[in-house]
């Protein structure tokens, strides 16, 4: 027969028989028993729920910028305030965040540096896991902000080659050309009575040749003009365009030396539990001399003690 009985039952009714005594409803009492077997979730840490709200806010930053791809990028579909102000709410989301993740990591700092105990070293193994996992959750949203801005970035970069695309063509300089005057042809008439209506038609024609050749000249200086404004807006597209492609390079860089200082702090971990582990080997190194000179000591103490026994009985 076995020692032992499952009283979970007893313990059901005497639940309920208290919660009727206390004037709980059926309702009430079904909650508090179910209570007892489906355990409400723990409230999240404000760590947690920080972590979870950026992770939303890098999901909706990429489904706003899934959606608004092809208006950003097609030439026809919108036009360039509209793609600037979808350029202005996608640099809004990163810097949101940016700002988040910034904090965050002023969190675990701050954390850390509680942490410490004696000399600096951390006091607590548990403490100091848990701030190494909250590094890697950081370096996780990290990641996934820098790869959605690497495709804004490709976005940025196909548009500007567009324009610098549509600004290559050069206009030439055209040259107005000179219309044939009438006077010329009315030269060629013999008739005498007309020779002098087509020498006061010359007389008159000539300050509109000079002002047809001050309007040509001027024409040509605006185009050549523009044609150098146009040759400084394509110089200024082309640096946008390589600044685009530095600043992608750049966060490339950050991202790996992020990299590089997470694998720094686990090797910093493993290098505190490495002298605590030396502290600990030095220390029984210490009680184990102690020990051994103390044996000596006894050992020679007797021996010389038996010597001298022998010698005196001999």
């Amino acid at each position: 027969m076995s020692r032992f009985r499952d009283r979970t039952e007893d313990f059901k009714d005497s639940v309920r028989k208290v919660a009727v005594s206390m004037g709980y409803n059926e309702s009430k009492v079904a909650s508090t028993m179910a209570s007892f077997i489906i355990h409400k979730p723990k409230e999240r840490s404000p760590f947690t729920k920080a972590v979870y709200f950026t992770l939303e806010r890098i999901k909706e930053f990429d489904q706003f910028m899934s959606k608004h791809r092809k208006d950003y990028v097609d030439l026809h579909r919108t036009t360039e305030q509209e793609k600037d102000s979808i350029e202005h709410e996608i640099t809004a989301f990163i810097k949101v965040c940016k700002e988040q993740i910034d904090r965050l990591e002023n969190s675990i700092r701050n954390e850390e540096a509680n942490s410490k105990g004696w000399l600096g070293l951390s006091g607590d193994k548990f403490n100091a896991a848990t701030i190494a996992h909250k590094h890697g959750v950081v370096l996780i949203l990290s990641e996934k902000l820098h790869s959605v801005t690497a495709k804004f970035d490709q976005l940025r970069a196909t548009r500007f080659q567009d324009i610098i695309n549509r600004a290559m063509p050069r206009r030439k300089p055209k040259r107005v050309a000179k219309e044939a005057n009438p006077v010329n042809a009315a030269l060629a008439n013999p008739e005498s009575r007309e020779a002098k209506s087509r020498e006061a038609d010359e007389i008159q024609a000539q300050p509109r040749r000079l002002q047809q050749q001050l309007l040509d000249d001027e024409t040509q200086a605006l185009q050549v003009e523009l044609s150098n404004l146009l040759d400084g807006a394509r110089q200024i597209e082309t640096k946008i365009v390589e600044m685009s492609a530095l600043n992608h390079l750049m966060a490339t860089h950050v991202l790996q030396q992020a990299q590089q200082i997470e694998v720094i702090f686990y090797q910093a971990l493993e290098a505190t539990n490495n002298v605590e582990l030396g502290n600990r080997e030095l220390s029984q190194a210490i009680q184990r001399n102690r020990g051994s000179r103390t044996f000596l000591m006894l050992f020679f103490f007797v021996l010389t003690f038996s010597v001298l026994f022998l010698d005196w009985y001999s």
